[in-house]
């Protein structure tokens, strides 16, 4: 079945266009900028054959070599339903790649911040989704704006730094429907729907291929990757010391993935983190506090008046094979009842 799931994505099913066309995209300021090759750079007026040549030879054999794409440094693996990609290179050296394959996806990036390693694409139409009738064939683009498959998706990338110099690479996805917002469908509004594990894993593969693998290896990899662990997690919403925490039947390591991943795809914004610490820096709007208006993406994001959303710490305590997971307002202190218990539930109805 997953074998199936996968070869449905594949080739034209997924064609994405997003609603807007972003600015160029430039190298981050805080990236080091490519070496430029000196191969063919001039030592003085004037050069013999000879002296090229031997020149070019004194050169290191690596010179020039930005992110080598060997294809035995790109893997995936796996925890459940859950995957993602470990590169054997420095999470700089991926930014710009990485970058350029969404966009070469057809979206936009809505946001790209590499302080923290994550980027995430503006609301996007799988095109291919579209039938493809015969009007619509014969006319081609010409009516293809009047067309639409009531959904929309986005995806949040973040690279993760490893402690031995390489880097960790999740995808997660959101995604939203139109739906008819009273019995005489005269109006619509956009409603959640659930994250698709097999499109996060068709964009993991597909990364995989522009990072140096080839299709043959990244389809092997997408429907086998080892997992990383046989347990399933176990999360239950309990009470430490009269304030609601969440309790994982995990460690640290494992505990901190599914966190990262639980916040991804329930649309937190992860405003910084500290694995040391075991925290996540987060923002977060509580329902019923966004004033809307018409229109899509003011039905998602509400205007300017609505009120400002709260930061929150996201910690993590972990002993053994057990993980307490505790929300804190902005300074470190607890967190008011109410929005830890609403915070807890939606990272708890997340990794069940």
């Amino acid at each position: 079945m997953a074998l199936s799931a996968c070869a449905a994505l594949e080739g034209d099913k997924i064609d994405y266009k997003s609603a807007a066309k972003g600015p160029t995209l430039e190298v981050p300021p805080d990236l080091t900028q490519l070496a430029r090759d000196s191969r063919y750079a001039m030592a003085g007026e004037s050069v013999s054959a000879t002296a090229l040549q031997a020149g070019q030879a004194a050169q290191p054999a690596n010179l020039g070599k930005v992110a080598a794409l060997a294809q035995g440094d790109v893997r995936i693996e796996r925890a459940g339903s859950q995957r993602w990609l470990v590169i054997d290179r420095p999470a700089d050296k991926l930014w710009e790649p990485v970058r350029d394959f969404w966009q070469d996806s057809g979206f936009t990036l809505a946001r790209t911040e590499p302080d923290l390693g994550i980027m995430e694409t503006d609301w996007a139409e799988n095109r291919a989704k579209l039938p493809q009738d015969f009007i619509r064939s014969a006319l081609g683009s010409l009516l293809d704006s009047l067309y639409s498959t009531g959904e929309r998706d986005k995806f949040r990338t973040r690279l993760e730094r490893k402690a031995d110099g390489g880097t960790e690479i999740y995808v997660t996805h959101r995604g939203m429907v139109e739906v008819y917002s009273n019995s005489t469908k005269d109006s619509t509004m956009w409603q959640p729907r659930p994250s698709d594990p097999e499109l996060e894993t068709e964009f993991l593969r597909r990364l995989m291929v522009r990072l140096g693998a080839s299709e043959e290896q990244s389809k092997t990899a997408a429907a086998s990757a080892p997992a990383a662990a046989a347990r399933t997690q176990a999360a239950r919403m309990t009470n430490a010391n009269g304030q609601p925490v969440l309790q994982l039947d995990e460690g640290f390591e494992r505990a901190w993935r599914l966190v990262g991943l639980a916040l991804d795809r329930t649309g937190f914004t992860v405003e910084d983190r500290n694995r040391d610490e075991g925290a996540y820096f987060v923002r977060y709007v509580a329902p019923g506090t966004e004033k809307k208006e018409p229109g899509f993406f003011g039905k998602l994001f509400g205007d300017s008046a609505a009120t400002p959303p709260l930061k929150y710490r996201i910690v993590l305590r972990s002993q053994g094979t057990s993980t307490t997971i505790s929300v804190l307002d902005e300074a470190g202190a607890a967190a008011a009842p109410a929005n830890a218990e609403r915070i807890v539930r939606v990272l708890a109805d997340e990794l069940k």
